[in-house]
């Protein structure tokens, strides 16, 4: 009896030691998975991680962190995908439209934050940039057409054709230039298309150009991001200019680029991630548009392409590289 009457006090002390503890938390994990291994897609994964870490989500706090590329193979990216799902990841956070896809097609219930999507309703992600009522988000990196055609025009203004390089298997590249066909008439100017499927297609495509078109726009495709050298050598070579819609391009040859800068561009969709880190449904959270475009010029390029560029638009820019 004895003995009873100390367990007692002895075991209600521990279950109110218990109840006063508070409950160690499940660490938070995020799996981030990109098409391809190119600098603007890796300053976005690099801005995502710098926002957990400024918001306190670090490895060394707990947070599990997985990156995998899928070297620009779409079956690389469904199995990737598919190995995210098994893990069950708090979110998963897919950049560029082909990833994007595979994540949505391969899970209904784990949050998705897609980033540097240009056109996410016509990838079928959502129905519309308001809040999806799904499991997926995100930030779009889509820019105004008419502003990348007055560029054009501004780096080459006697300019009769463009040409584009692009992957037609690519959701965003094929709306942009279904949009740029039917813009560019509107400007007196008309688009020659070249194909590009495989990165290992970006040189040869651009050749097929050469004596056709008076400048090669790219958009943010992803192949041609990724072997945008071989552009250059053709630009260069032949003495096309170069006009990207990524200002990265413009570091490795381009003439000019109105862009978004997607080291911020990770940094916002970070921002997407720690919300749902902290409680916030995806679906109620409307689809994002990247926060402003910056201008870069590169003045050594353009002597290379041949062409001179003015000083109202040097002036403009916010990097010049001399």
């Amino acid at each position: 009896m004895i003995q009873l009457k100390l367990v007692r006090p002895l075991l209600g002390a521990l279950l109110s030691l218990c109840v006063a503890m508070p409950v160690a938390t499940q660490a938070q994990s995020v799996a981030v998975t990109s098409i391809v291994e190119h600098p603007a897609l890796d300053s976005i994964k690099d801005g995502v991680k710098a926002a957990l870490e400024e918001a306190g989500f670090t490895e060394e706090k707990g947070l599990k962190w997985q990156f995998q590329t899928a070297q620009g193979n779409t079956a690389i990216a469904a199995q990737i995908a598919r190995k995210f799902v098994g893990d069950r990841p708090d979110v998963i956070v897919a950049i560029a439209t082909p990833s994007a896809q595979a994540v949505v097609a391969a899970t209904r219930d784990i949050p998705v934050v897609y980033s540097a999507v240009t056109d996410p309703v016509a990838a079928q992600l959502v129905e519309s940039f308001e809040p999806s009522g799904t499991n997926v988000t995100g930030v779009s990196d889509m820019l105004d057409l008419e502003r990348q055609i007055e560029l054009i025009r501004a780096v080459v203004p006697n300019a009769k054709t463009v040409g584009m390089v692009y992957n037609p298997g690519e959701a965003n590249s094929a709306v942009v230039v279904k949009q740029m066909r039917e813009m560019l008439p509107e400007y007196g100017m008309t688009l020659m298309e070249a194909s590009a499927p495989r990165t290992v297609d970006v040189g040869a495509a651009a050749r097929s150009l050469i004596g056709n078109v008076d400048v090669i726009y790219t958009n943010t495709d992803n192949n041609v991001v990724s072997a945008y050298e071989a552009l250059v050598k053709v630009g260069n070579d032949a003495q096309i200019p170069l006009v990207a819609s990524d200002p990265d391009s413009v570091k490795r040859g381009a003439v000019a680029a109105l862009g978004v800068n997607y080291y911020d561009l990770g940094l916002q969709t970070g921002a997407m991630v720690i919300d749902i880190l902290k409680g916030a449904e995806p679906g109620e959270m409307p689809s994002q548009l990247s926060e402003g475009v910056e201008l870069h010029v590169n003045l050594q390029a353009a002597t290379k392409q041949g062409v001179t560029l003015s000083n109202d638009l040097i002036d403009s820019a916010a990097n010049v590289i001399r």
